[in-house]
């Protein structure tokens, strides 16, 4: 995809929950000018700062709405675990879930132009403390805030829909101040060439990061019975440990779950996940008895190979697959803010010259 050239005056993005970057950068490669960023994670602040430049790494509660500039858009990835199958659906019942409302306290002091929150699709079916749907609330908070509101939009998106080698599901919800009359549109489905895992997995040799996180034994005795392309469903009964064979037993109960998934090098990887486990995701590589790399996983989720990450130590290994599961991937943040610019800050600019 091409690189949108940035104009004199680039809108100024303020990004909340910016985690390691990716959102952030696919924003950036869109035109658009980062004035602040904040994430309280320090495994995030790290990845960020080596890459893309200051981050403010305080808790969000702390910062105070004339500390932020100013901005045009404001995009936030607010966390995801309350929302998250993977997690307890506690939702808006997780303190985590009304971090929410801190977005909407600085929406409100800002009223930037158009504001981009992204998250899991559990939010979708996610209910509010009063028992209405959760994306209600936020289109209900969003089109009248301060008297002015905003047209608010979401879809659910298939990463691989849009450049990037992983069937990912996210919700994107975009706002646009209705005094601009802009009602966002999403852009339209591209063809899914060169995704699959044969295209990703090619990588040179002199590239950064590739280092895996080493399997446990169980684990790494139990995939070598895995063909490419196969599942846990494939390991003999007596190879498997003591509590797969209790799934094993009764496949219904646990929902006949697909664990220790190896795509095969002519599928497209599914989903990547911050926990990077086996059961979890599919991060077995095809024909090596191996974790992929933190390079491969990075590359799935369309992360440019000269955006480095931190790997001098085991912990450290572990703490980039955390935050790569957890990051947007950046070309779906490259459309998407693709997408705005021409809509909404072409023709801004457009009817101000």
């Amino acid at each position: 995809m091409s690189k949108t050239p940035i104009s004199n005056n680039p809108p100024r993005l303020i990004s909340l929950f910016s985690g390691c970057g990716g959102l952030d950068l696919g924003f950036e490669k869109a035109g658009f000018k980062r004035v602040w960023a904040n994430d309280f994670d320090a495994d995030a602040q790290a990845v960020y700062s080596l890459n893309l430049g200051p981050i403010d790494g305080r808790d969000i509660l702390t910062v105070t709405e004339d500390e932020i500039p100013e901005g045009d858009i404001l995009t936030a990835g607010f966390p995801c675990q309350p929302f998250s199958s993977a997690g307890s659906r506690k939702g808006v019942f997780d303190s985590r879930g009304m971090l929410y409302k801190e977005c909407l306290r600085i929406i409100k002091d800002k009223m930037p132009k158009v504001i981009v929150f992204e998250n899991v699709r559990g939010l979708l079916s996610t209910k509010y403390i009063d028992g209405r749907n959760l994306a209600e609330v936020i289109i209900e908070d969003l089109s009248k805030m301060n008297n002015i509101g905003y047209n608010v939009v979401y879809k659910l998106l298939n990463a691989s829909d849009y450049g990037v080698p992983q069937n990912r599901q996210r919700v994107f919800f975009v706002g646009v101040r209705k005094d601009l009359g802009v009602k966002f549109v999403f852009p339209p489905k591209q063809k899914k060439d060169n995704l699959a895992l044969r295209h990703v997995l090619n990588i040179p040799k002199n590239v950064k990061n590739q280092v895996d996180w080493t399997l446990s034994p169980q684990a790494l005795e139990m995939i070598t019975y895995i063909p490419e392309g196969g599942s846990w469903k494939d390991i003999p009964y007596e190879k498997l440990a003591p509590r797969f064979q209790r799934i094993r037993n009764d496949m219904k109960k646990y929902r006949s779950p697909n664990f220790y998934r190896r795509f095969s090098r002519d599928e497209i990887n599914g989903t990547i996940t911050a926990s990077a486990q086996p059961e979890n995701c599919g991060i077995i590589h095809p024909i090596e008895n191996r974790r992929y790399t933190i390079r491969e996983v990075a590359r799935i989720q369309s992360f440019p190979d000269d955006f480095t990450f931190i790997d001098d130590s085991q912990k450290n290994i572990i703490a980039m697959y955390k935050v790569i599961g957890n990051a947007v991937p950046v070309s779906l943040a490259q459309n998407v803010a693709t997408a705005i610019m021409q809509q909404v800050f072409k023709k801004d600019n457009h009817e101000h010259r």
